[in-house]
């Protein structure tokens, strides 16, 4: 086992529980000198201290890890491209920084991805453009709300713990879930419920009566009921939580309302306690789970990538979900993976063969650039109306996790998790890939001088100079 260098980190989650070194020192049965000469990176963290720490602050022993900075150093490399290519800094420059200085690292992250932005509005403006957005617009709201639930990992300890509550007082379980909600509603609301909707779900305040669409499926109606309840029941709460990072009415603080009431939503109908025992018992068999709880197969995926609980942690997983195109209209993650924010995905990732054969589980060993693997696995899910003729909506779910893990997982069964040799090589993107003998990337790499020669060709679309033919 190596020495693990981490002081910036271990400051960082001093200074965030508010502590002195003198406290956390105490708390980690140390000394405040010895505290002091980590911190500084003139000591390593020791094996004992590091399970202290998690015991004391219920962080995983991978908060420490450089392996947990990959995907900062993917996002500087994507957001500081034109730098790289004229050699103003270097890969090394950049993993130094996030390494040693991870706080900083970030706050040029979100500058670069500012500039870009300014940049891609100002030449959008200049061109006339009547539909261009004015240079002071600021990212999206819908990639905010994935930064909001990215920063916590993916999991809200207060909302988590009070559908817990609440699914305990209700008498949630499986096969009980829509008669528990719908008297809910009623008993302590007043609201009637209708399957004359033709949304998904629509609530009338006025009436009191929750719309839901006659073709959901019971999961589908059950979660729709969890949502409204956590509207009506956690309103304050979801705003407490929504205004931690945007400003109150705007875009960005109502999709964070909603996106943490669908937590709730799935916390209630899938109780952490319960769901997490069963997970583990079934060894993360996601159709196993989907059977025991009656959802559906996205609803359990997206669950499972939730479960972070200090001291009851599971499978630290990536969600996914992609369509045909290669969109990812959802993506969170309990660790450091990097998606990509421009350049599209890796086409040799698994979660594109799965649109090949539907409704079948693809087990992948895919291996990133920095030689870090993860075990993913990828299936269809495919949505309609339910009419003749009426078109509908296919995507690939994946659902991925470090290969340290995958032994807990069914799906690592056969497999050779020990040899690197056996994982598909992938990337976060052909833009900010490194990989440069790839036959299938799309653009050439950044910061390599390209080897031009008339008279040869090669397998690889861009070779470099100095790389493979």
């Amino acid at each position: 086992m190596g020495k693990t260098y981490a002081g910036a980190r271990l400051r960082r989650l001093r200074e965030e529980r508010r502590l002195s070194q003198a406290e956390l020192a105490r708390v980690l049965a140390i000394s405040p000198s010895y505290l002091n000469q980590m911190e500084h990176d003139s000591r390593p963290l020791t094996v004992p201290v590091l399970l202290r720490l998690t015991e004391a602050f219920g962080v995983d022993p991978g908060f420490f890890s450089e392996r947990d900075t990959g995907r900062v150093l993917a996002g500087l490399r994507e957001a500081l491209a034109d730098d790289l290519a004229t050699a103003r800094v270097s890969p090394g420059d950049l993993s130094e920084l996030v390494s040693r200085l991870p706080s900083v690292a970030a706050v040029l992250l979100d500058l670069g991805r500012r500039n870009q932005e300014l940049t891609e509005q100002l030449a959008e403006a200049a061109e006339g453009r009547a539909d261009a957005t004015p240079p002071t617009a600021p990212r999206s709201p819908h990639e905010e709300i994935r930064e909001f639930f990215y920063r916590r990992q993916n999991y809200l300890h207060d909302a988590d713990t009070a559908a817990e509550e609440l699914a305990g007082a209700l008498g949630i379980r499986p096969g009980e879930v829509l008669r528990a909600l719908s008297a809910r509603l009623t008993e302590q609301h007043g609201v009637r419920i209708a399957a004359d909707s033709d949304r998904l779900h629509r609530y009338d305040p006025a009436a009191r009566v929750l719309h839901l669409s006659a073709r959901l499926r019971p999961g589908q109606q059950a979660f729709r009921m969890a949502t409204q309840l956590a509207l009506l029941e956690y309103d304050d709460e979801l705003s407490r939580l929504a205004s931690q990072d945007h400003e109150e009415g705007s875009a960005s603080w109502s999709l964070a309302r909603i996106g943490v009431a669908n937590y709730f939503a799935a916390a209630l109908i899938l109780p952490y306690r319960a769901f997490h025992g069963a997970a583990e018992e079934l060894r993360y068999d996601i159709e196993r789970l989907t059977d025991r709880f009656g959802l559906g197969y996205e609803t359990v995926c997206h669950r499972l990538s939730t479960l972070q609980r200090p001291r009851l942690r599971g499978v630290p997983f990536s969600f996914v979900r992609v369509d045909r195109a290669g969109n990812l209209s959802k993506r969170q993650s309990a660790t450091g993976f990097h998606f990509s924010r421009a350049g599209g995905t890796c086409p040799l990732w698994n979660v594109y063969e799965a649109f090949a054969a539907p409704g079948r589980i693809h087990v992948q060993i895919a291996a990133m650039p920095d030689g870090q693997r993860h075990l993913w696995t990828a299936r269809t899910v495919t949505r309609h109306r339910g009419g003749w003729g009426e078109p509908g909506k296919t995507f690939a779910i994946g659902l991925g996790c470090e290969i340290r893990h995958a032994g807990r997982l069914v799906y690592s069964d056969g497999l050779d998790l020990d040899n690197a040799s056996a994982a598909t090589p992938i990337g976060m993107g052909c833009r900010i890939c490194e990989r440069v003998d790839c036959p299938q990337r799309a653009v050439p790499p950044l910061g390599r001088p390209l080897a031009i020669d008339e008279r040869s060709s090669t397998f690889v679309p861009y070779p470099v100079a100095d790389g493979p033919r």
